[in-house]
């Protein structure tokens, strides 16, 4: 079987008339990377408050373990299918630019040839939202940051991530991803206006890009910091759990099956959460094993056994980085998502 090329176990399953079908499968990736902060400080940032700048000795050793830490699951997400590491990466959580520069040329990922997409956000913390892709797979064409701009009841306004807008072709199919750091549940109910204001800008972005592509192919992915069935989705994005129900432009998130079934790729406050979703739009749908282009085949969490804690308060969760001001020599706080692209070759 030639390289990126389905396992013959698959090809079977989809078999017409005893004929054999074989497809291209490209992986699609998001990872939360848990306060990826480098160790020189920068004024015009908190950055003073991350975990590693609180470290008291070993700032350099701890950070280049952490990149070596998240090259090594980066590198792994989508392979027993795909062959190889994801095709793009949306990823939070990050300082800057810097740290995705050594992220990419780290141990794992540098004969990959991942290039970046960046742009500082306004977050009060100084974290940001990027894009790795492997150019050899995905050319990218546009690309642009929206702020999201919140205010609390005060009339005070709430510095929080931008959300990145990237187009593109996937081998050779155009393509537009949307990367997401919601803001966070901090206040309890009082945050929700938050998220659904967030998921009100992915419609006005979905919006824009469907003013110049009506029938665009929209994957909107992130830390979205609610669950599939929360109001942000339902009320707002009004997404959509089963295939057999999305009607032309909707959004299906396979997530939320997941959800119902007890799957999880976070914990907050001793509770189990979904937050890192990815959503594709009706044109990625298929309900027939229709792939004539790249369409959705299946969504995943990847949770190998390293990345779960198994002892102490974290113990089943995914094993942290950081805990009370240490370094756990672990990789992140939350499971990566992932999606695999189904295209067959004629």
């Amino acid at each position: 079987m030639k390289k990126h090329l389905f396992p013959l176990l698959f090809i079977i399953s989809l078999c017409c008339f005893g004929q054999e079908r074989q497809f291209k499968i490209r992986t699609v990736a998001f990872y939360n990377l848990e306060n990826l902060f480098d160790t020189i400080n920068n004024p015009a940032k908190n950055d003073e408050a991350s975990p590693i700048m609180e470290m008291k000795a070993n700032k350099s050793r701890i950070y280049w373990d952490k990149i070596d830490k998240l090259g090594k699951v980066l590198s792994e997400i989508g392979v027993d299918k795909a062959n190889n590491s994801p095709a793009v990466i949306g990823v939070v959580e990050i300082e800057n630019d810097t740290v995705l520069t050594d992220l990419v040329n780290g141990t794992y990922l540098k004969d990959k040839n991942y290039k970046i997409i960046h742009y500082d956000s306004p977050d009060e913390r100084g974290i940001d939202v990027g894009l790795l892709y492997q150019e050899r797979y995905f050319k990218p064409t546009h690309h642009k940051n929206y702020e999201l701009k919140i205010y609390t009841k005060d009339g005070e306004r709430v510095f929080t991530r931008d959300q990145l807008l990237v187009s593109g072709y996937l081998d050779n199919e155009k393509i537009h991803i949307i990367v997401n750091h919601w803001p966070s549940k901090r206040g309890g109910t009082r945050s929700i206006p938050f998220r659904e204001k967030a998921a009100a800008l992915n419609l006005k972005i979905m919006k824009e890009v469907r003013e110049k592509e009506p029938n665009a192919k929209i994957i909107t992915m992130g830390d979205f910091n609610d669950d599939p069935i929360e109001s942000s989705f339902k009320k707002v994005l009004k997404t959509k759990k089963n295939k057999e129900d999305v009607k032309e432009n909707d959004l299906f998130n396979p997530y939320e099956n997941m959800y119902n079934s007890g799957l999880n790729t976070a914990g907050y406050r001793d509770n189990i959460n979904l937050f890192d979703q990815i959503l594709v739009s009706s044109q990625l749908v298929t309900t027939k094993n229709e792939f004539e282009s790249y369409k959705l085949y299946q969504a995943n969490i990847f949770n190998p056994k390293y990345l779960i804690s198994k002892k102490g308060r974290y113990k089943g969760y995914p094993f942290r980085s950081f805990s009370y001001g240490t370094y756990t020599g672990g990789y992140s706080d939350h499971y990566p998502s992932y999606i695999y692209l189904l295209k067959e070759i004629k």
